[in-house]
């Protein structure tokens, strides 16, 4: 038969990072396109010990349905621990469970945003969001990020024309795609703007516990007096992606509807996950476990900026994170980064368009990234190596 699909979703195209994993079945294609945190960095013994003391003295509730908010100790534990580490939350607040942080960006969008409503994004941005954000029937529009965070004078441009803004997304640490982190004065005039103008301020923080060089800048978070900002992130890099638990603080009344539209999404995250996060976070030294996978990332990520700094044409920028899985790679002259990330998969090096991070679906972008994270150090050097030589081809036509 002919179906006929949602207008949400008839617009909507597959996350290029995804299509790219089909591609990745290929055991000689070196990846710089995944997001993943590095096996390395799961601490197999503890779940499987963890996991064996609760189906042996807790199973009925491991496998029983929970109650919406999330499992409460978890989340007694997890607004005490961003609370002495980003100061997020007061009396005002609630923080709840999520599947993934993921759901907590949609879930935001869903309780915000009529059809036709705006949410302002940083330009480049993270593609599950935009994705997120799109198929609840809100346009996604981009102010550039520049390397102090993203343009005020932009924003403030756009918002003296858009009516219709109701949410400004941003990722201000370690920034995916960019892995570029905002200074505090752009945090604070941002915070000015977003007052103003009536925005929500919706802050995605999935990084920020990975910072291995530099020093931490407040969140946004810390400092809302007005119950504007929304708190998302998870523990899905710094403990496990696959158990999907992420989290959400923002002003009680606002997560009231939040938590009414994760009623219909899930009922609940999965209750064993919760469960066995909230006993790592409790019986384990999680602060020494985080610091391990920051100093397994700050090796990878100065290997791969010394590669580029060997291998890559001056002609090619790239940001220098100081934390995070991501940098971010531009071609001189406005060149459309495509056909480069095509010829680099034909030689065996996967990388994401920059395209894929543009709030315009149909957008085209000079940049590319590239992930740390993941490959290894052989890896990280023949794969640079392998760019470099293609840049320097295309370069020199």
């Amino acid at each position: 038969m002919e179906y006929t699909f949602s207008d949400k979703l008839a617009v909507m195209k597959p996350s290029a990072i995804r299509e790219i994993f089909k591609s990745l079945s290929d055991p000689t294609i070196i990846s710089f396109a995944g997001g993943n945190p590095n096996p390395l960095s799961f601490p197999v013994e503890d779940m499987a010990r963890l996991s064996a003391d609760i189906f042996a003295n807790d199973a009925v509730k491991a496998l029983q349905y929970g109650i919406t908010e999330g499992y409460v100790p978890l989340r007694e534990a997890v607004s005490a621990r961003i609370k002495a580490k980003f100061g997020v939350g007061t009396d005002d607040d609630t923080t709840i469970i999520t599947t993934g942080g993921q759901q907590g960006l949609e879930l935001a969008c869903k309780a915000l945003c009529n059809e036709g409503d705006a949410v302002i994004c940083e330009e480049p941005s993270f593609i599950g969001a935009l994705n997120g954000f799109r198929s609840n029937g809100a346009r996604t529009l981009g102010v550039p990020l520049k390397a102090d965070g993203i343009d005020v004078e932009a924003l403030e441009a756009l918002l003296q024309t858009e009516k219709r803004a109701k949410i400004l997304y941003v990722i201000p640490t370690f920034q995916n795609p960019t892995g570029i982190t905002s200074t505090l004065e752009n945090r604070k005039a941002v915070y000015e703007i977003a007052r103003r103008h009536n925005l929500i301020i919706l802050e995605d923080n999935p990084y920020g516990e990975l910072r291995f060089a530099g020093e931490d800048v407040p969140t946004y978070k810390s400092f809302d007096t007005d119950g504007r900002v929304l708190y998302c992130s998870s523990f899905s890099k710094i403990l496990s992606a696959g158990m999907r638990i992420g989290f959400l603080c923002g002003n009680a009344e606002l997560m009231s509807k939040v938590i009414v539209a994760k009623q219909v999404e899930d009922v609940h995250t999965n209750q064993f996950f919760q469960m066995l996060c909230y006993k790592f976070m409790t019986e384990c030294d999680l602060d020494a476990h985080i610091q391990g996978i920051r100093e397994l990332y700050k090796g990878k990520c100065e290997r791969m900026l010394a590669a580029l700094d060997k291998y890559m044409p001056k002609e090619i920028t790239y940001t220098r994170p100081e934390g995070g899985l991501f940098l971010w790679c531009t071609l001189p002259n406005g060149m459309d980064s495509s056909a480069f990330v095509k010829e680099a998969v034909a030689r065996k090096v996967a990388v994401v368009t920059g395209s894929a991070f543009c709030c315009d679906a149909n957008g085209t972008s000079d940049s590319f990234r590239l992930n740390y994270s993941m490959p290894s150090d052989e890896d990280i050097e023949r794969g640079v190596k392998i760019l470099g030589e293609l840049a320097a081809e295309i370069l020199a036509k």
